[in-house]
């Protein structure tokens, strides 16, 4: 039996412990909850009120706000943080890992402070001790669709192809299909990226927009994320795969979707503070524009989608001036 450590009581690390807890393989699981009162409330009502309501946990996934206990001894260890947090946690976390655990990265995004992939922050932070085994976990997968059993397909990205399938037989469920990928870099760039589209797609709707322009936006999203990832070095077909395509059309077009929520209220026209002063969860695209900028500009590449969404988000331009200027830029071939 497998014990594994999920850093995160949010909303994907409380539905992580749920699938993994009904897996084919049986797991010794905890959870770090970084939050005491949200720690105890779990651990008592086998519920996580504040993120993922209406969803029982198993009774023998151990619930903790001691990082100690949660690690201790894990094979695996999955991370299901807000990126801005990640790296901190990691250290805390790092004093009580072996060479021999195994990474799995479950967040989203990029480090706002040093726009670094979360499988590099895991190497900053643990190569001086040893080189850690990472991989990635991603593709279109709310949380709460896949607590409740609905049949969800990720994909689990590693450059250890023997490490990606001994962790696709371990966290397989009835209902929760794993694909292996050797793509770490497009995996974690497209799930990084789709955030952002799906900001603008957001505001689409928060204008009362058609179908019209969310079809142009996700297909022209995609080619923008493919554009950046290509020149990156990812593998273009990753970004036509789950991590890709998949989760851009689900972010785009979800209700469950935070960063479209985002976006639907700056359609509204309701300012960003105020947006996200009333979400109890992270919406990672918001960070991660910004980040996705300077990116472009490292590299000369194109993002005119990403530019309009840190225009609405970071200068204060109306969302109808940021869709006129994508509109009336210089027609091109496709």
């Amino acid at each position: 039996m497998s014990r594994i450590a999920i850093l995160g009581g949010g909303s994907w690390g409380t539905a992580l412990a749920i699938v993994l807890s009904r897996a084919r393989r049986k797991h010794d699981i905890s959870l770090w909850v970084h939050d005491p009162a949200l720690a105890e409330s779990l651990a008592r009502d086998r519920e996580n009120q504040t993120y993922l309501p209406g969803n029982r946990m198993a009774r023998d996934v151990q619930v903790t706000s001691d990082i100690h206990d949660a690690v201790a001894g894990a094979k695996i260890l999955v991370g299901a943080i807000p990126t801005a947090h990640a790296r901190e946690v990691y250290k805390a976390a790092g004093a009580h890992i072996s060479p021999e655990t195994v990474f799995v990265s479950a967040s989203k995004g990029l480090e706002p402070k040093t726009h670094k992939r979360m499988s590099e922050v895991i190497e900053m932070v643990f190569t001086r001790k040893f080189a850690p085994r990472v991989a990635v976990l991603s593709g279109p997968s709310f949380a709460a669709e896949a607590a409740r059993e609905e049949p969800t397909a990720v994909v689990l990205a590693c450059r250890d192809d023997s490490v990606a399938s001994e962790l696709q037989q371990e966290f397989a469920a009835p209902y929760f299909r794993i694909y292996t990928n050797s793509d770490v870099l497009g995996v974690e760039l497209a799930g990084a990226m789709k955030n952002v589209i799906a900001i603008a797609a957001g505001v689409c709707q928060g204008l009362g927009l058609g179908s019209n322009p969310l079809a142009a936006l996700i297909t022209r999203g995609l080619a923008e994320m493919s554009r950046l990832a290509a020149v990156l070095g990812a593998q273009p077909e990753t970004l036509t795969g789950l991590a890709g395509l998949g989760d851009l059309v689900l972010t785009c077009t979800g209700a469950l979707s935070r960063n479209r929520q985002v976006g639907i209220e700056l359609g509204k026209g309701r300012p960003l503070d105020e947006i996200l002063g009333g979400m109890r969860m992270v919406a990672e695209g918001v960070g991660t524009t910004p980040a996705l900028i300077d990116l472009a500009r490292e590299t000369r590449v194109d993002l005119p989608i990403t530019g309009a969404v840190f225009s609405m988000l970071y200068q204060g331009k109306a969302p109808l001036e940021a869709i006129r200027d994508i509109m009336n830029r210089p027609q091109k071939r496709e």
